[in-house]
């Protein structure tokens, strides 16, 4: 039996694969990645390789073995998912795996919003197949924030649509460890985790709090979806992932990323990552 992650190499698969290797031996882990030279850096530490590829389902074939553990990241091309995660899910059930974790998204079948919708048909499809499973429904990353200060800290102003709404993230490597915890843990079969940050906060909040970090005064300007779009197409987004995160943040301004559950904090025995924490993190390696 071996613990697999797929898409290993992307940001959230390699914060995985070093939560697991701090648990278990490398040589119980697999990473399943697209590219073997730039999951070099994995193999040099010990770690299988299996090359496959979500869009060609014929290499899934060798991806996974009777008894593993698996971990599905969720793919990253949205209206390209569905397909690329069945391949997987078929792979995976005849194999006969013995586990299949999903990173979904807060709310699961409640979560009414566009980049919820693969989600929400994912969790179905892992539920038809039969195969015992674990839906880690993360909540929002921090680093979805702060991995776009530049722009933030040159206009003195946080733009969206959101309103008074507010997010209960978490910093990616909680989910993580969330996702560690299940693969290496007993106990998380044929359950769902609703998996958010310990605190919920506004982005006026989050304005404030970047005008105390920097020292700079910066202000949070809601303004309507038709002109969110049009400034985020205006900085060079495709108008379809633009009109997905102005969807985003209506769904904020409805709630449905503030929930506080606790899931995550109990999954990972400590505190989630403070808000602050991640943003000063940002702002030093900036």
């Amino acid at each position: 039996m071996s613990i697999v992650v797929t898409g290993a190499t992307g940001a959230l698969g390699r914060l995985v694969v070093d939560a697991l290797l701090s648990t278990v031996p490398a040589g119980e882990v697999v990473a399943v990645v697209r590219d073997k030279e730039k999951a070099a850096v994995l193999a040099a530490r010990g770690v299988e390789l299996r090359i496959a590829d979500y869009d060609r389902p014929e290499s899934l074939a060798g991806a996974f073995r009777s008894g593993d553990r698996v971990l599905l990241i969720s793919g990253s091309e949205v209206g390209k998912r569905v397909p690329q995660h069945t391949a997987v899910i078929d792979a995976a059930k005849a194999a006969g795996v013995a586990q299949l974790a999903y990173t979904g998204i807060l709310g699961g079948p409640d979560a009414d919003f566009t980049l919820a919708d693969e989600h929400r048909a994912t969790e179905q499809l892992i539920l038809d197949s039969g195969l015992p499973y674990t839906f880690l429904r993360n909540g929002w990353y921090t680093e979805n924030y702060t991995a776009n200060l530049a722009p933030v800290l040159e206009h003195r102003v946080v733009v969206a649509n959101a309103g008074e709404g507010r997010v209960a993230s978490a910093a990616r490597a909680d989910y993580a460890a969330a996702a560690a915890a299940v693969l290496t843990g007993d106990g998380h079969l044929n359950t769902a985790y609703e998996l958010s940050g310990d605190i919920a906060w506004s982005l006026a909040e989050y304005a404030r709090l970047l005008s105390e970090v920097t020292g700079e005064e910066i202000t949070y300007k809601n303004v309507p979806a038709a002109a969110h779009q049009e400034i985020l197409v205006g900085a060079g987004l495709p108008e379809g992932f633009a009109a997905i995160l102005v969807d985003v943040d209506e769904a904020i301004g409805r709630g449905r990323l503030a929930g506080t559950s606790g899931d995550l904090a109990l999954l990972i025995g400590r505190p989630t990552t403070p808000l602050a924490e991640t943003v000063r993190a940002a702002l030093s390696a900036a």
